[in-house]
């Protein structure tokens, strides 16, 4: 007998591809095998579900089917006389999904999760000046070590025995129906993560999982020539893995706090230095903070408002370089608001001879 398959969806013949997709997503995850464990009218169900959007849910598929019906045209060859050559591993669509349930995700296909620890990201701050000279840093944090007591084997006295759900080979093959038939996969052994064995006792530290979480203190170098915002990687001083996995590793955000004196442009300062009319008019020496601290900066007479000098490698050191930037200073010239008489008949002199 001819299936219904729009009436196993739920859904009318002239339902658009979006429609039979939400039809099959909602109706597979309420037939999931997972969901009826033993019940095999269920599983009869979600079979016959995915046979109908195997079929309808393929634009040449559906249109064989509005036209012969589920058997297959004249030939009678049933569902089998649909055309598979499309349907490959790499197109199987939300399919995929389907049987990467059955099989625990990426562990479904085989692959093999590291033991690695995670990562860790922390930020400190460093002070503005901090930049020129680096910095050493001792930061307190909580992180998964290795537990000594194992040395991160998991086992108590360091005996461990093979595992017996994977019989020491690392991997246990699964089974699973679908409306191709029985599936089988290998897939990691998550009794023993992979490893082949277990430990004969668990350690009491660590309750078997050779690491545990504890506050650490690490000291840091933060190298000269650090910007706001970089991060530093450093290896092996993240999360520890378990069962002896290698140790993940720490980046580190680093912030430079701001100084409202200098203005940082990669390697160069810039900073700005206040003259009155008469100094620039006939030159003078000021002393100018800088990343290097104070110098005596000479401004020759006729010195012009916004006029920029260079402080020669006074600027910040170039990340892990020995060159130097420089220092920009730009010249401002202030105006006085107000003049008492004896100011004002001078500059009513000056100005008679200019």
């Amino acid at each position: 007998m001819s299936k219904d398959y729009y009436n196993i969806l739920g859904i009318e013949k002239s339902a658009n591809d979006a429609d039979i997709k939400k039809a099959y997503r909602k109706l597979s995850k309420e037939w999931h095998p997972d969901k009826h464990k033993g019940d095999k009218s269920a599983e009869n169900k979600f079979k016959e579900i995915n046979e109908a959007y195997e079929v309808i849910g393929n634009a040449k598929r559906r249109q064989q089917y509005d036209t012969f019906g589920s058997a297959g045209g004249p030939s009678g060859g049933g569902f089998g006389g649909f055309d598979f050559s499309g349907f490959q591993q790499g197109d199987m669509g939300d399919l995929g999904d389907i049987f990467s349930s059955f099989f625990g995700g990426a562990g479904g296909r085989g692959r093999k999760p590291s033991n690695r620890g995670s990562d860790l990201q922390v930020r400190i701050s460093i002070e503005f000046v901090e930049v020129v000279t680096g910095a050493k840093k001792t930061i307190a944090i909580e992180k998964i070590v290795s537990c000594k007591d194992c040395n991160g084997s998991g086992a108590e006295g360091g005996a461990v025995t093979t595992c017996p759900d994977c019989h020491g080979t690392g991997q246990v093959t699964r089974t699973a129906q679908s409306f191709f038939g029985v599936v089988q996969q290998s897939v990691q052994c998550t009794n023993c993560q992979g490893a082949g064995k277990i430990p004969e006792h668990p350690c009491k530290e660590c309750s078997g999982e050779g690491a545990k979480r504890q506050k650490t203190e690490l000291k840091l170098d933060i190298p000269a020539g650090i910007d706001d915002g970089q991060t530093l990687r450093v290896e092996g001083q993240g999360n520890a893995g378990k069962l002896g996995g290698s140790a993940g590793d720490l980046f580190v955000v680093v912030r430079v706090i701001p100084d409202k004196r200098f203005v940082r442009e990669g390697t160069d300062i810039r900073s700005e230095v206040l003259v009155s009319i008469v100094d620039a008019t006939l030159g003078t020496e000021v002393p100018v903070p800088t990343v290097h601290g104070n110098v005596t900066l000479k401004i020759p007479s006729g010195t012009q408002p916004g006029q920029v000098m260079r402080l020669k490698s006074k600027g910040v050191p170039q990340l892990n370089s020995s060159r130097l930037g420089d220092h920009y200073v730009t010249v401002r010239v202030t105006v006085p608001k107000k003049l008492s008489r004896q100011e004002k008949k001078l500059y009513e002199e000056l100005k008679s001879v200019s």
